[in-house]
């Protein structure tokens, strides 16, 4: 089951956005996400968070569309998007797609991107999509499909990355160490569509760059 997620950071693509959810099975906007559902013509069918975010006009828009309303104290132990995180694994997806997570706050971009780190997400494929970017975290081998001459960075994460090979970019590794802090992942390249990265030890943060057309 594909599960979207609209966060409140910088607004995304609205082709992309739409596109996603035309094949989604549970779409939820994490409070202020809800005003990026809804500009890309996108009616979530459940809204968490304390809702601070909400503007009274969506508010009422959602209550016409009978949206469900999941509604926390503001002095609570989660963002309105891990909370979302945790829904869709109680409702038991097995692919969530995020949007509009990055931008903003530096402090609560950084955070989103470790929200992929979560062990709930271990085995569900977790990505944020931001307009050319998609990110992901690697724990094991995923395979990478774009275009060639995209982008694609690897960052150790939670110390030094062991046994990590790459194949089918224009700087390949072979059981290598990606030692955490250091930027030796950076800026790669698709020498091929699909891009293969394995990792025997560690977790990766694989930040994929579309190229224009």
């Amino acid at each position: 089951m594909r599960a979207i997620i609209f966060a409140n950071g910088d607004a995304s693509d609205p082709d992309i956005v739409r596109r996603w959810t035309a094949r989604a099975d549970l779409i939820i906007a994490a409070d202020g996400g809800t005003r990026h559902a809804l500009s890309a013509g996108v009616m979530p069918q459940v809204v968490i968070g304390d809702l601070d975010s909400l503007a009274d006009a969506d508010r009422e828009q959602l209550g016409r569309s009978g949206v469900q309303l999941i509604v926390y104290p503001a002095h609570k132990d989660y963002t309105d998007l891990e909370l979302a995180l945790r829904y869709a694994r109680e409702q038991q997806a097995t692919e969530i797609i995020i949007f509009n997570a990055l931008g903003g706050r530096w402090d609560q971009s950084l955070a989103n991107l470790m929200l992929l780190t979560l062990p709930e997400l271990a085995q569900v494929p977790t990505r944020m999509v931001d307009h050319s970017l998609s990110v992901q975290v690697i724990r094991d081998r995923a395979e990478i499909t774009g275009r060639v001459g995209d982008t694609l960075s690897l960052i150790a994460l939670k110390g030094d990355a062991r046994g990590v090979t790459i194949e089918g970019c224009e700087y390949p590794l072979n059981e290598a160490t990606l030692p955490f802090g250091a930027t030796l992942g950076i800026s790669n390249v698709l020498a091929q569509p699909t891009a293969i990265i394995t990792v025997k030890q560690g977790q990766i943060l694989a930040l994929h760059g579309r190229r224009e057309e």
